[in-house]
């Protein structure tokens, strides 16, 4: 039978040793005193056997914690011959005997075990308690004095010790049991509390790592989306420079605003991460009335695209129209740079009862092994965020299509009446 799992700590072991030599010192001095009193008159035990008695006590108590049952019988036993063989102590066996059983109740993790054992212990020593009494009662009965009529002191002295012993085992009992179920409970609370620092620095790292992919999904649309409109419109500037210098000061200029947006849309994202509320609400510098930008900007960049609203407008969530908006930027962006030469690209938004719904497609190469990159995954990620679907892939004409359907329920409407 083993303690608890519970591990002891240097103060606890140096404890149980200050308590073993503290039972043995109060012993030899109730020992010497019992001698000199003479508590068992002429069937009184050399003090001899009190010194031994007393280190079989006090020496097993140093290890109550580690081994509480072993050392629970092993002062239940000690006590039982000392009284029986009227060894001259019997306090400090009481006070060991209650630690004990005390010590069982409070440490030992088998709960069936320690239950089994202290229940063993009291009755024992309840049958050699009343087998005492019985023999004492026999004896007493024979003198011709009590039988005349003192009876009744010695059966209320009988009442008192059987008292005395309820209310000694029992208390050993109770508080080895309420020791136990105040550690479990102590114990339970700080693993509860472990459980929750380890949550919080686990929910903290995935807040920091949601962040970095939020911004760089940002940077990713904002920085991809110009650069690619002002290469574009740069290479046609140079190859009109000579032939039409009219044409190519006015690409020049289509690319100095795609540089201004650019700045602006970054100056936002820089001030969003300055910011200390909502990142999606403080980055919603655009929405879905914007697309129709988006499709002027694709034009000039060389992408004959055309823009088409189906349907009635809906109010529609600020964090939706953002993401939407750049799920149609990366898509026109991907369309410039991998369609080709007489490629062009459609965008509609169409809204209907429970949805919206964004659908890009562009013609152009057709594209045997799509290879997904960080536009794709942001997209997706856009996707979920806002709670929708997504379905982007390669057509078998050539070119790409991608469709994202949002669900509107009527939080979504009055998130959006709302922003």
């Amino acid at each position: 039978m083993s303690a608890s799992s519970r591990a002891l700590t240097a103060r606890q072991r140096q404890s149980d040793l200050l308590l073993a030599g503290v039972v043995f010192v109060a012993g030899i001095i109730s020992a010497a005193l019992s001698a000199v009193s003479g508590l068992y008159g002429e069937e009184q035990a050399p003090l001899w056997q009190a010194i031994v008695y007393l280190l079989v006590l006090a020496l097993p108590l140093a290890a109550r914690r580690i081994w509480p049952a072993q050392v629970a019988v092993i002062v239940s036993v000690a006590y039982f011959f000392a009284a029986t063989l009227r060894v001259p102590e019997m306090y400090a066996g009481n006070i060991a005997m209650f630690i004990g059983l005390y010590t069982v109740g409070a440490w030992m993790a088998n709960r069936r075990a320690a239950m089994i054992v202290r229940v063993s212990i009291i009755v024992g020593m309840f049958i050699w308690l009343m087998i005492t009494m019985y023999r004492d009662a026999i004896d007493t009965a024979n003198e011709e004095e009590i039988v005349a009529g003192a009876m009744s002191p010695y059966l209320a002295f009988m009442m008192l010790q059987l008292l005395v012993n309820v209310l000694y085992f029992g208390g050993a009992y109770y508080f080895g049991e309420h020791a136990w179920k105040a550690a479990m409970q102590r114990q339970s609370l700080e693993q509860r509390t472990e459980d929750l620092e380890r949550e919080r620095e686990v929910t903290a790292a995935q807040a920091v790592a949601l962040d970095r992919v939020r911004i760089a999904r940002e940077l990713h649309d904002v920085v991809a989306h110009h650069v690619s409109v002002m290469g574009v419109q740069a290479g046609a500037a140079r190859m009109v420079l000579d032939q039409d210098p009219a044409r190519s000061k006015q690409i020049l200029s289509s690319v100095e605003e795609s540089a201004r947006e650019a700045i602006s849309e970054l100056r936002h994202l820089l001030e969003t991460l300055r910011s200390n509320g909502d990142y999606e609400d403080a980055a919603s510098t655009v929405s879905l009335a914007d697309i129709a930008r988006l499709v002027t900007a694709s034009n000039g960049a060389g992408l004959p695209t055309e823009y088409t609203v189906v349907g009635e407008e809906r109010p529609v969530p600020s964090v939706v129209q953002v993401n939407l908006y750049r799920i149609a930027q990366e898509s026109l962006t991907n369309a410039r740079r991998h369609a080709g030469i007489g490629a062009t690209a459609d965008v509609r938004l169409r809204y209907t009862a429970e949805d919206v719904e964004l659908e890009v497609v562009n013609t152009g190469r057709l594209v045997l092994a799509p290879r997904p990159g960080m536009g794709q995954l942001g997209m997706r990620e856009r996707t979920l965020a806002s709670g929708g679907t997504i379905e982007s892939a390669p057509r078998e004409r050539g070119g790409w299509r991608v469709r994202v359907q949002v669900p509107l329920d009527a939080h979504a409407e009055l998130a959006g009446a709302s922003a």
